[in-house]
């Protein structure tokens, strides 16, 4: 045993005395040299890497795009008026209501523009999607009318996207209670295509077709959509889920409404009501000069 020892003690005798040897290289491997950065690269630094450590991705990038679909880059200048946008309409809100720790905390770390819709094996649109709570990828950003942006082009495509997808974040966080999974017992799954349109959906107590294929679907639906929509679409929803529909949305919007409260402190009347006075003053937001 201890000619073992011994042997072990002389062998690394051997490596040290080897290590100790060797000239460590100065130069680093990793490029230390900051990259060039035009004006809209400089005001991303400032407003989205810098206080939120989100990387705003508005060039085409192969490894953070979903190559199974037949994608192209979006316009400069279209996702110069997103970042705004994105910005005023998202971010603030929260910092509005919360203050800035809030979506510092818990924003996702990456958003990434892509020009032209996907579209999936079935033949749907693809609105956006999110990945594990980092990275958000927005489709169809060309189509998006800089001079004249339109709130509800702007809420499909992007915004109910948003708030959608950071719902996830948050319920992934805190969970919500198991109660809303005992409300309906006739989720779709991939099946929710087959259903005809949202008011069908309202009848069967979800608030969009795509809120019958989960709990968590349905769970974040009701918030990117209560939050993205006036007063008015929401007693709208309750008229067209009739007696037995009507019952399961209030029942699942109580649980909605209580867990944000009670797990975040946020009030989801004065969330929505921030977000609609934004969305109503878009004609004040510079979406071209930086």
């Amino acid at each position: 045993m201890k000619k073992y020892i011994y042997t072990l003690l002389f062998a690394a005798s051997i490596v040290l005395g080897a290590c100790s040897e060797d000239k460590l290289d100065s130069h680093s491997i990793f490029n230390t040299e900051s990259p060039e950065r035009d004006a809209f690269d400089t005001w991303l630094l400032l407003n989205y890497i810098v206080p939120y450590n989100i990387q705003f991705n508005y060039k085409y990038i192969d490894k953070e795009s979903d190559n199974t679909y037949n994608l192209i880059p979006a316009e400069y200048n279209k996702c110069v008026a997103m970042a705004k946008l994105t910005k005023y309409l998202w971010i603030d809100s929260y910092n509005e209501l919360l203050g800035e720790t809030f979506i510092k905390t818990y924003c996702p770390r990456m958003i990434q523009l892509i020009g032209s819709k996907a579209y999936n094996s079935q033949g749907s649109v693809v609105l956006g999607t999110a990945e594990g709570g980092l990275k958000i990828t927005l489709y169809n950003v060309n189509e998006l009318d800089v001079n004249n942006p339109n709130i509800d082009f702007l809420n499909t495509w992007f915004f109910k996207t948003m708030h959608h997808e950071f719902a996830h974040i948050l319920h992934q966080t805190k969970n919500y209670s198991t109660d809303f999974n005992l409300i309906s017992t006739d989720y779709q799954g991939p099946s929710w295509l087959n259903l005809e349109s949202d008011e069908v959906a309202n009848t069967m107590g979800f608030v969009t077709r795509y809120a019958s294929f989960s709990p968590d679907e349905d769970f974040v639906e009701i918030i990117s959509n209560y939050i993205t929509h006036d007063a008015g679409y929401w007693q709208n929803v309750l008229n067209n889920g009739g007696a037995l529909g009507r019952i399961k949305l209030e029942k699942k919007f109580d649980i909605v409404r209580k867990y944000l409260k009670d797990s975040w402190s946020i009030d989801i009347d004065k969330l929505r009501d921030i977000v609609q006075r934004r969305s109503g003053s878009l004609s004040e937001v510079d979406l071209e000069n930086l």
